[in-house]
């Protein structure tokens, strides 16, 4: 039997319309969909009826699979003939370890495509109303992980003061670390900062402080995971500019909405 196709597919920030009509398309098409905790639920319902549908979450200190599981499951499907669609929170290769399951598949001589998404790097920020880059305010943004790896803070810290916007996905968990590092590397403590829980839902709330600040009036607050944090002189932007739900409120004005068909 010849092997079957894997897709990589982006799910998008957590708004399920915010999927690529391409996504959708393979979705319909799928044998089995394996897709993580934070694929919009509502995507499932995108593919046949008759195709597996395999939950392979993670969260912060437990998993369902772990990664080496995961890229079997992939390659032992394909192998089967089967068309996999591997449903990936946000966009597959940022920090979604997407060239992992894509090498798995490549080094196996299974075919395979990838997917872009919508990023929560970007669309967090883009829901909360501020922009990464901003003319006078900033030219430059860099993206990294609070859980990646134990070196993170040290990657905090060679980048803190080489651009204008950081932003730090997965946050919530390491707020004060990460807040404190980035002062350390030269951040001043007043810059303006933002916490953005659950982008793009109906569950979305923001919170804009300064870097010093932010850790304690989000613990205050109750803000936990997923949140992305953004530092840089475009988060005192929210004030102005946030239109889904104004800042500090404590749900979208919109909801994520279904998608169904």
């Amino acid at each position: 039997m010849s092997h079957g196709m894997v897709y990589l597919v982006g799910a998008g920030p957590g708004d399920p319309r915010l999927l690529t009509l391409r996504g959708a398309e393979l979705l319909r098409d799928a044998d089995v969909v394996i897709y993580d905790r934070l694929a919009p639920p509502a995507l499932l319902d995108l593919a046949p009826g008759s195709a597996e549908r395999i939950y392979a979450g993670k969260k912060p200190g437990s998993s369902t699979l772990d990664q080496e599981e995961i890229n079997d499951l992939i390659v032992s499907h394909a192998k089967q003939g089967k068309t996999v669609v591997r449903l990936k929170g946000g966009d597959p290769f940022v920090f979604g370890r997407g060239g992992e399951e894509a090498l798995a598949c490549a080094r196996e001589g299974i075919p395979f495509e990838i997917v872009p998404g919508v990023t929560s790097a970007v669309a967090a920020p883009a829901y909360a109303g501020i922009p990464l880059t901003h003319r006078g305010l900033a030219a430059s943004f860099a993206v990294v992980t609070a859980t990646r790896r134990e070196d993170t803070l040290e990657q905090l810290a060679r980048i803190g003061a080489a651009v204008d916007t950081i932003v730090v996905l997965m946050a919530a968990g390491r707020l004060d670390e990460t807040c404190s590092t980035l002062i350390k590397s030269g951040r001043p403590p007043g810059e303006p900062a933002a916490l953005v829980q659950w982008a793009t839902t109906s569950r979305q709330r923001s919170l804009v402080s300064t870097l010093s600040g932010l850790p304690g009036e989000a613990t205050s607050a109750g803000f936990g995971p997923p949140a992305t944090l953004l530092v840089g002189q475009v988060a005192s932007l929210a004030w102005e500019l946030a239109w889904f739900g104004a800042v500090g409120e404590a749900e979208g004005s919109e909801t994520g909405g279904n998608l169904t068909s």
